[in-house]
């Protein structure tokens, strides 16, 4: 007896990854991701903030974790690109400071670190990131401190850099809050701090 074979469904067709309008999607995403937090980003609405029809998101993306994850992708390629030209002209904790203390990016990473509770694979990309980045400034970093007969107390360079990096995390949520208090003189103290630390050693 003949078996009648099962139909086969075909996928869905994916727009092309060089897209311009796969990009404008991306980039109204970002912007409502930055405005207005993660939830605010809907086919709807990056639909409407692009001027395009919000079937198109489902066209080039299978799914909104699939957007979000692109989103942080550009923007982490870009920050990557970015931390190995400066850190290849000067690794000191100056420059350190100054790729941490951007808190439109640490607001970013706010948002996608809440995204991240609910989609393992938005947390697992966010991770392997992170590591990276810190990686490439803890490299350029102990390089630095090396140099100079290591940081004042007895500081690991690994500890400067968690210390950095969560206190932008935690102004930026506070900001995100509208909680400021404290915040200007809390920057000002972490640069004088900054220029004591790099200022040329008595002995030197």
């Amino acid at each position: 007896m003949r078996v009648a074979s099962t139909p086969t469904v075909p996928a869905r067709r994916i727009g092309a990854a060089t897209s311009k309008t796969r990009s404008q999607l991306v980039d109204a995403a970002e912007q409502l991701l930055l405005e207005e937090g993660h939830a605010a980003v809907t086919s709807r609405r990056v639909g409407a903030r692009a001027g395009l029809k919000p079937q198109l998101v489902h066209y080039y993306f299978r799914s909104m974790e699939d957007l979000f994850l692109e989103v942080f992708r550009r923007r982490a390629d870009e920050n990557l690109a970015r931390a190995e030209r400066a850190l290849s002209e000067d690794g000191s904790l100056r420059t350190l400071w100054q790729l941490n203390a951007d808190l439109r990016g640490a607001a970013f990473n706010v948002e996608f670190v809440a995204l991240a509770n609910r989609h393992e694979a938005i947390r697992a990309e966010v991770a392997r990131y992170a590591e990276r980045f810190r990686a490439m400034q803890l490299a350029a970093l102990r390089k630095s401190v090396d140099e100079r007969g290591g940081l004042p107390g007895g500081l690991p360079p690994v500890a400067a850099l968690v210390l950095m990096t969560g206190l932008t995390q935690v102004l930026s949520l506070e900001r995100a809050l509208g909680v400021t208090t404290g915040h200007d003189e809390t920057l000002a103290f972490v640069e004088r701090l900054i220029d004591t630390l790099a200022a040329p050693s008595a002995g030197g």
